[in-house]
């Protein structure tokens, strides 16, 4: 490939060390980038269709400077360059990249960069530009395997800087408020929690898999495709699913979206989406240590993609409460649905009695003095009903609630316009540090790193169906060979990190 990324990290450190007149060891990384208050930052961004595009317009909104854009497909450059010349911006002073590798070796003084690429690059992207001192904002799930998760943690934490996982509805007043309900224990002990959604909206099971293996297709020339498969096995590019599927996708088997129900570039609709709808649960019950995981329903499960349908049990372990001083929390087993499943409404039945049936995706806590019952991605609304109550009501109304008092700082009333601002704030060192996760930032990899482990033993549990898996968190292994075979990530010659 002609590019060294070890000697490229190398000389960087050198330059900056030179830059600053002072002499930095080979195993140390430049100061983390911060600004003052009132200034813009420099940011840079990997990643600009679909959630890059969002990503971006929420920096841009936030009035900070774009310096670099980085698409392996140049097409998606147009959109944002647009819309910098619509509201009055000189685009062409922005620069165009479709290796991150050089944009960063060009620039890297940058402030922060946004990471809005496919799950199988978000690791090496983001620690490069960490290794740069240079703060990212990662887009979930954060990385894509358990190997992956230790990496970006000691390099985030080595090298100062700040990051927040892209679950945006962190930054809401519904969902911390109904964090601090749950911290306060509000339904009494709880053992037992559900989680669904109606993900996957892209092929999985054996579709993909077939496409998988459809002759190779023209690779069109605004794309690299080899620097789209990165880190991965190189494979051919496949424009399209079968004639006559069903599905109609004209983004690519891969690219640009279908690559999320594929083992070697995704996380399947659990890593998609259990970053929203188990955020909540998460934070409100102060899980931490995962123990164990089995995937109950797999259906069509192959060694390709994940299964179109899944049920995943995972088991958090008994902890002491770190809001509520001398308390111990019981050990949760949290049921994950995916496939469109839901719970059944018998768990629920004050739910389905005000609302009319189970929400299409959302979660549902139970404890021994009430359940709780988040509608949505986010847990920005959820319903609260006490033992002995007929009908469900809004966390916000119910009487067990409104003597609860607020203790998180809200940054968004909306819940889905915060994160990115308070990301750049944080930077500049703007807003309260965070009891929650000792940042000014709410997902940050005090928040996001324990919860991503979780959820990683539960996507390795769904590729070897059917059986327990035991997780050693201190020791980063499994109980199988099989298992353990899933930790890290294949990385091709050339882009090791």
């Amino acid at each position: 490939m002609g590019f060294n990324r070890r000697s490229f990290l190398k000389g960087i450190t050198a330059i900056s060390a030179a830059a600053a007149g002072g002499c930095i060891s080979s195993f140390n990384v430049p100061t983390a980038h911060r600004r003052k208050p009132g200034e813009k930052l420099n940011m840079g961004f990997i990643g600009c269709g679909g959630k890059g595009w969002s990503d971006w317009l929420a920096f841009h909104n936030h009035g900070e400077n774009t310096v670099a854009l980085c698409d392996v497909d140049t097409r998606l450059f147009a959109k944002i360059l647009a819309k910098i010349k619509e509201d009055g911006g000189d685009s062409s002073k922005i620069k165009l990249y479709q290796d991150y590798r050089k944009m960063l070796e060009e620039n890297p003084h940058l402030d922060a960069v946004t990471v809005s690429t496919p799950d199988h690059m978000h690791a090496i992207q983001a620690i490069t530009a960490m290794e740069l001192g240079i703060n990212v904002y990662v887009q979930k799930p954060l990385v894509r395997t358990l190997w992956e998760v230790e990496r970006f943690d000691k390099t985030a934490r080595r090298c100062g800087v700040i990051t927040q996982m892209g679950n945006q509805g962190s930054s809401g007043k519904g969902h911390r408020r109904n964090v601090e309900l749950l911290q306060q224990g509000v339904l009494g002990d709880v053992t037992e929690v559900h989680v669904w959604t109606n993900r996957p909206i892209w092929p999985q099971g054996l579709k993909a898999k077939q496409a998988a293996a459809r002759p190779a297709d023209p690779i069109p020339p605004e794309l690299d495709w080899d620097l789209w498969i990165g880190t991965a096995a190189p494979r051919d590019f496949k424009l399209r699913y079968s004639e006559g599927d069903g599905y109609g996708w004209k983004l690519g088997v891969y690219h640009q979206f279908c690559w999320r129900g594929f083992r070697d570039f995704g996380t399947g609709a659990f890593g998609d989406m259990a970053c929203h709808t188990m955020n909540l649960p998460f934070r409100g019950l102060e899980l931490g240590r995962v123990t164990k995981a089995v995937c109950r329903q797999a259906v069509e499960a192959n060694d390709v993609a994940y299964p179109v349908k899944s049920i995943v049990e995972v088991t958090y372990a008994a902890r002491k409460s770190r809001v509520r001083k001398g308390v111990t929390l019981p050990e949760v087993k949290l049921f994950w649905y995916d496939g469109n499943q839901q719970p059944k409404a018998e768990l629920m039945p004050q739910v389905v009695a005000t609302l009319g049936a189970v929400p299409k995706t959302g979660c549902l806590i139970i404890g021994t003095k009430g359940i709780m019952c988040s509608t949505n991605d986010y847990g920005q609304e959820a319903y609260i009903a006490m033992k002995g109550d007929a009908k469900v009501k809004s966390s916000f109304k119910h009487e067990a609630c409104t003597g609860i008092a607020s203790y998180i700082p809200v940054r968004s009333e909306k819940g889905q316009d915060g994160q990115q601002p308070e990301f750049a704030d944080a930077i500049k060192g703007i807003g309260p540090v965070l009891e929650q996760t000792h940042s000014r930032c709410f997902s940050d990899i005090e928040h996001s790193i324990p919860m991503l482990e979780g959820m990683l033993v539960g996507c390795v549990a769904q590729q070897i169906p059917d059986r327990e898996h035991l997780w050693d968190a201190d020791n980063r292994i499994f109980d199988s060979a099989a298992a353990n075979a899933l930790v890290k990530p294949y990385i091709r010659s050339g882009w090791e990190f």
